[in-house]
């Protein structure tokens, strides 16, 4: 028996001598002519294969092969961490107003929702997804909550002391109640310096009333508050406050739904209210609340 040594050993010159053959098979129609001619002179060349003729030849350039940088896609930027972050920030000022101020770089145009103490409001962030108000503070430490229609949020926190000092009313609806909110400072009548109303001017009586909400918007929430120092220098009295409605072809008929909220001496309340609006027949004329609220006691320093 042959030993596994001699086999292979035997298997590796099997293997070269074919390797040998195969490349000695492929090169030999190249020089077998040769060698034969050199052996022999006598022997004719054997002839070589016949000559190519190549005719109508056209010169093209090489179409440049484009650098890598260009080749590949230029991905975007990627956006930075929190880029899209809804932030808010509250600082407070006299008479307990606070600068409230929202960003959202990525929800520009959304609707914007602000809760604050029961009160609430809806607004419409700007291109650039900004919102500014001046919001009244109910509480000494006041926390505002800003929401996104598409769920991005932020709260912000104002501590406002003169919200002890000053009287406050905030009537609330959604939707078009036609709902407005008037005080009669001392007796004021209508139409007289002391009558206030968000279409009143400004900067004439004691008090002062805001509007916050975008009526523009679908189901808006807007909430008109009346505000006023609890004391007065060398002047005291009472403010009656009213909630008013004029009836509307748009609230002709229902029921129509609001909140009361009251700030006094520091406390705040609330009451739900539900009003019976007239037939449409009664178009153009107003319907007034006088118990919204108890009146405002105001005293003189």
């Amino acid at each position: 028996m042959l030993s596994k040594q001699v086999v292979l050993t035997s298997a590796m010159t099997l293997a070269c001598a074919l390797g040998i053959g195969f490349f000695m098979q492929a090169s030999s129609s190249r020089w077998a002519g040769e060698a034969a001619a050199a052996a022999d002179p006598q022997l004719p060349p054997e002839p070589g294969p016949a000559e190519l003729k190549i005719e109508n030849i056209t010169l093209t350039s090489r179409r440049a092969e484009p650098a890598l940088s260009d080749a590949q896609p230029q991905s975007a930027p990627l956006a930075q961490p929190g880029a899209c972050n809804v932030t808010a920030a509250a600082k407070a000022g006299p008479m307990a107003m606070v600068s409230l101020t929202v960003s959202a770089p990525c929800h520009g145009g959304e609707r914007l929702t602000v809760h604050h103490s029961g009160m609430t409001f809806t607004a419409a962030l700007d291109r650039s997804g900004h919102f500014a108000a001046q919001v009244p503070a109910l509480t000494r430490t006041a926390v505002y909550i800003a929401e996104t229609a598409s769920g991005g949020g932020a709260v912000a926190v104002a501590e406002a002391p003169d919200a002890e000092t000053v009287e406050r009313v905030v009537l609330q609806w959604s939707g078009s109640s036609g709902l407005e909110i008037h005080a009669r400072e001392f007796g004021a009548g209508y139409g007289s310096t002391g009558h206030v109303w968000h279409g009143a001017a400004s900067g004439l009586s004691a008090g002062q009333v805001i509007r916050l909400g975008d009526a523009s918007l679908l189901a808006p929430r807007i909430a008109e508050i009346y505000s006023v120092p609890s004391r007065q220098t060398g002047r005291s009295g009472t403010v009656s406050v009213t909630a008013e409605a004029e009836v509307t072809g748009q609230n002709c008929g229902r029921d129509i739904s609001a909140q009361a909220l009251q700030l006094s001496g520091g406390r705040l309340s609330s009451r739900d209210l539900v009003i019976a609006m007239p037939d449409c027949d009664a178009q153009g004329s107003f319907l007034v609340l006088n118990n919204l609220v108890e009146d405002l006691k105001i005293a003189s320093n």
